[in-house]
C-alpha cells in the first residue's frame, strides 16, 4: 500500500512539473515522443474534405489513429526505411503535391469569382443560346444514293422512325428513331443547322444534307423558344467553371514565365 502511494505521489509530481500548455497541445506521448494534437485536427480536415465530417464522438477514434501512425512510423524509422531512396522520392512528391495544392487554394482565395463575374458569364450564355430550339430527328447514311433512296421511301409512306432504327449510322439517335431531342441550332454542325432552321414544324428536308459525318435526312417535329435555366439554378456551376478557367490561366502563365532548359 505504501509503495502504491509513493508511486502516485511521484507521478503527480512529474505531471505537475510539465507545462500545462504542452500537455494541452499533445494528443499523446508515444515511447517518449510527443504526438501533437494538431495532427488530429489535420486528419479531421482531410476526412471532412473527403465528405466524411468528423463528429465529437469520433475524437477518440482520431486519437487512436494518430497514435497508431506514430507507432508504425517509429518502427519504420528504427528499421532505417526513412533512409531509402524510394522513401525520399515519395516524400518529395508528397511535399510537392501539398505545396501545389496550397498554392492553388491561395490563388482561389485571393482571386475570388464575384457575383458580377457570374452575371457576366451567364449573360454571355443567354446571348449565345437565346432564340429557338428544335426537336428534330435525322437519319444518317454514308452515301447520297442511300439518302435519296430513303427520301423516295418516305414519300411512298415509309415511317421515318422505322428507317432510322434500321439504317441510320448514328447509333445514339438511330436506336431512338432518329430523335435528337430539344436542341439549339448551335448544337449541330453548320450544314445541319442551316438546313434544319429552314424547316417548319412537321417538315422533312427535300434533299440530303451533306456534312463531315455523311448524308442527313432531317425532320423537325416541333419548335419552341429556348428554355434557359435561371441564374440561381446554374450559379454554382458557373462559379466553378470560372474558377477552373482562371486557375488554368494562372498555371499556363506560370509555365510560360518559367525558364526551362
Amino acid at each position: 500500500m505504501k509503495k502504491n502511494i509513493l508511486q502516485a505521489v511521484a507521478l503527480a509530481a512529474i505531471v505537475g512539473a510539465l507545462p500545462f500548455g504542452a500537455m494541452a497541445q499533445n494528443a499523446a506521448i508515444v515511447n517518449g515522443k510527443a504526438v501533437p494534437k494538431a495532427r488530429m485536427d489535420v486528419l479531421a480536415q482531410q476526412l471532412a474534405a473527403a465528405g466524411r465530417p468528423v463528429t465529437p464522438e469520433m475524437q477518440g477514434q482520431l486519437r487512436e489513429e494518430i497514435i497508431a501512425r506514430e507507432i508504425f512510423m517509429q518502427e519504420a524509422q528504427k528499421q532505417g526505411l526513412d533512409a531509402t531512396d524510394d522513401y525520399k522520392n515519395q516524400l518529395e512528391l508528397a511535399r510537392q503535391a501539398i505545396l501545389i495544392r496550397q498554392l492553388f487554394d491561395n490563388y482561389r482565395k485571393t482571386n475570388p469569382v464575384t457575383d458580377a463575374d457570374v452575371q457576366a458569364e451567364y449573360d454571355k450564355f443567354v446571348a449565345a443560346n437565346a432564340g429557338k430550339e428544335f426537336k428534330a430527328r435525322h437519319i444518317l447514311v454514308e452515301t447520297e444514293d442511300q439518302a435519296n433512296k430513303i427520301l423516295a421511301d418516305l414519300k411512298k409512306g415509309a415511317k421515318f422512325e422505322d428507317i432510322a432504327k434500321k439504317q441510320s449510322k448514328d447509333p445514339g439517335s438511330g436506336a431512338n428513331g432518329g430523335d435528337l431531342d430539344w436542341a439549339a441550332p448551335a448544337s449541330f454542325v453548320p450544314e445541319f443547322s442551316e438546313a434544319m432552321i429552314k424547316l417548319k414544324k412537321g417538315e422533312t428536308t427535300a434533299v440530303p444534307v451533306k456534312s463531315q459525318f455523311g448524308y442527313h435526312i432531317i425532320r423537325v417535329d416541333d419548335i419552341r423558344q429556348a428554355q434557359l435555366p435561371k441564374l440561381e439554378e446554374v450559379k454554382p456551376q458557373v462559379t466553378q467553371q470560372l474558377q477552373q478557367q482562371r486557375l488554368q490561366k494562372y498555371q499556363e502563365d506560370l509555365r510560360a514565365k518559367a525558364k526551362v532548359e
